[in-house]
């Protein structure tokens, strides 16, 4: 089931949203009040969420109140790693949660939120237990983020390797599982913070983890994920059989669902990152999605 509709990711980082080529945000704003006003218009009432912000920045979500992205959306959303990539220490998080809050009337999720494995899994599974225990009733939706390992062989495309040094390999050990499914020590703990805490796993195109994903979801105690549809990946062969098996294979669950990443050709560049030279046409993509599986 499809319990709410999350417009971008991450806008305000550079590896999802190219604010030098939209100084004002105008593009990021028009472009995001167009998606929410076609996904209403589709699923009246269907939650709509600004796609989490990293870092935590309450100017950000200032900026977007002025430019109105806020008068038609009906939560925000924030991610945090303090423990592998942000300048601040795991025990802010309830202040960082509450300096988005005094910005906003605005519900504020915790749409990613995780620890890795690259120095140690005995860190990752602390990370987790003392994660639950700061953010547990202060957000009414915390996805963990993540469910698998990036796979070794796959690029991290939102991050940059040159760079990054260590940080980038970080990425690639977030996950309760190794990349070919062996659990780690925070899987053993995770089962005590559902279903409070949910996940947050992102799907490649054709991604063949999808029906083992969903077998340890259960096996987790998970009940509500975060995932999301690719605008850029709509445009390639077999997009539509792909994004009706992902869906299928996730109905059990209360789905956030995400919407990001521009096709190159639509963009004013070509990257995913890339502001789309028509705004509308994003709207018209969440607006089929939605009608496709929401509606």
């Amino acid at each position: 089931m499809i319990e709410a509709a999350m417009i971008w990711n991450e806008p305000n980082n550079k590896s999802h949203w190219d604010f030098e080529s939209d100084p004002g945000w105008a593009v990021f704003a028009r472009m995001a009040t167009l998606a929410s006003q076609a996904i209403a218009a589709e699923a009246p009432g269907l939650p709509r969420v600004l796609g989490g912000i990293s870092p935590i920045d309450p100017d950000f979500i200032r900026l977007m109140a002025a430019l109105g992205v806020l008068d038609a959306i009906d939560a925000v959303a924030v991610h945090g790693f303090p423990l592998d990539w942000n300048h601040w220490m795991i025990g802010e998080w309830p202040a960082k949660i509450e300096s988005i809050k005094a910005v906003t009337h605005l519900p504020v999720w915790v749409s990613e939120v995780g620890v890795s494995s690259f120095g140690a899994e005995e860190v990752q599974e602390w990370g987790l237990q003392r994660t639950a225990e700061l953010l547990a009733g202060r957000s009414p939706r915390i996805h963990w983020y993540s469910l698998y390992d990036l796979p070794a062989a796959w690029p991290a495309t939102t991050r940059h390797k040159e760079a990054e040094g260590s940080a980038y390999y970080r990425h690639f050990h977030m996950g309760l599982l190794h990349e070919q499914g062996q659990p780690k020590l925070a899987a053993r703990s995770f089962p005590a913070c559902t279903p409070e805490i949910g996940i947050c796993q992102w799907f490649h195109f054709e991604d063949h983890r999808l029906e083992d994903a969903v077998r340890w979801l259960d096996a987790l105690g998970v009940t509500y994920i975060r995932t999301g549809l690719s605008w850029a990946d709509w445009y390639r062969p077999n997009a539509e059989a792909w994004f009706d098996r992902q869906m299928r294979a996730l109905e059990r669950f209360d789905v956030t669902l995400t919407f990001c990443f521009t096709p190159e050709d639509k963009g004013i560049w070509p990257h995913h990152t890339a502001p789309p030279k028509a705004p509308e046409e994003f709207a018209d993509f969440c607006a089929a999605m939605i009608r496709r599986y929401a509606c």
